[in-house]
């Protein structure tokens, strides 16, 4: 290595020379937004001093999983909590979930942070046979954790469930467990559609592999219980689909985007409309995110742009194929950014991207100016490098 440059790899095994960028982007501090509702879904800080195994109950640090939580209110985003970005299904079994709802909803409580947690049904594990349960089984397994996320003061986020769908003989099974969970919820919730590229397990989900006969049958499930519904949460990957989506809403029901390749054109709109954000890259984007929303809400929807369209390709690097295991470049990028102090994910995650993925996301990540110490990141990019063998 000379003049400070990094030897990373390319996908093909072929090392180049990349100069690590000098200064961070400069980025602030600031208040809650005016014209979005935006939540980061946000991932959990492993202890990578407990003695565990991947199939074994996840072992969080608790202190350095709060703190990035106060890093993203600080710069006014909301915390979307036990989502798909903290490992929910993936190493952080339920037990895990509600303890990390109860202590965050605690500490937004405390700093008056926004937010909002994930109800789902991971209480039901999967057989050998499957998922042997039935619907009040599914239907009581969302109500124990509605109940919970309600006790907490949290708003609920209705996940996706693999019980449901494996279960589920049609759209009719859909509507009434959603419609019975609508009914008790104490408060307007977010209905949150997950797409199989995030979880394969939910291939067919709202009863139809067909995704116009799935969308009606979604629609359908608002329109019954349109003053249960706070917003919906869209991760289909597909900007048409959720365009025409939100158009179709009831009045006073909002779209949070969860489409982590075309967020900056869902989010600034069109002339009927604009979606807010409920996204898994507003983890590592947190503060450059913040600072576009900031710029929007004074009506300059071309800053914004400006600054968030050259993030997508980021973006679209830790959500390739396979799109489930985006979370370990956000982990790593938390990493690299000093929010903690090892590379360790629950589950024993951090194994599954390769090293020229992490040399990519890292360079992307650098020359965005994400890094608030560039040179610790570089510091621990060689780090990794020399453990994989690359010497610089």
């Amino acid at each position: 290595m000379t003049n400070g440059q990094i030897q990373l790899p390319n996908a093909d095994g072929v090392l180049r020379a990349y100069t690590p960028r000098a200064e961070p982007l400069p980025l602030t501090t600031g208040s809650p937004f005016t014209s979005r509702t935006v939540y980061s879904a946000a991932h959990v800080v492993a202890d990578p001093y407990a003695d565990t195994t991947p199939d074994s109950p996840a072992a969080v640090d608790w202190d350095a999983t709060l703190a990035f939580r106060r890093h993203l209110w600080s710069h006014g985003l909301g915390v979307a909590e036990a989502m798909d970005t903290a490992q929910r299904g993936m190493g952080l079994d339920w037990a895990g979930a509600a303890e990390l709802i109860r202590r965050s909803s605690a500490e937004a409580k405390a700093v008056g942070g926004l937010i909002a947690c994930g109800v789902g049904t991971d209480q039901l594990s999967v057989t050998e046979v499957g998922y042997p349960y039935s619907l009040d089984e599914v239907r009581a397994a969302y109500e124990e954790q509605l109940a919970l996320v309600e006790e907490s003061g949290s708003r609920a986020i209705l996940m996706a469930s693999r019980a449901l769908a494996a279960i589920a003989k049609g759209p009719e099974d859909y509507l009434e467990v959603y419609g019975h969970l609508l009914r008790q919820a104490a408060e307007p919730v977010v209905l949150h559609w997950l797409g199989p590229m995030f979880d394969p397990a939910l291939e067919g989900y709202w009863g139809s592999t067909d995704l116009d006969a799935a969308t009606s049958t979604f629609l359908e499930v608002i329109a019954a219980h349109p003053d249960k519904v706070d917003g919906i949460k869209v991760s289909l990957l597909d900007a048409q689909r959720e365009i025409d989506l939100r158009r179709k809403l009831p009045d006073g029901v909002r779209c949070y985007t969860g489409d982590d390749f075309n967020y900056p054109e869902l989010i600034a709109g069109d002339d009927q409309g604009f979606s807010h954000a409920l996204l898994g890259i507003f983890d590592p984007l947190g503060p450059l995110a913040a600072e576009a929303v900031r710029v929007l809400d004074t009506g300059n929807t071309p800053g914004f742009r400006e600054l968030l369209d050259p993030t997508v390709e980021l973006s679209r690097h830790l959500f390739q194929t396979p799109t489930r295991f985006y979370k370990t470049g956000v982990v790593f990028l938390a990493w690299l950014a000093g929010h903690q102090e090892h590379f360790t994910m629950v589950g024993g995650l951090q194994s599954s991207r390769s090293l020229p993925h992490f040399a990519r996301a890292y360079e992307l990540a650098d020359g965005l100016g994400l890094f608030p110490d560039p040179a610790l990141a570089a510091a621990r990019m060689k780090n990794l490098l020399s453990l994989y063998g690359v010497n610089q």
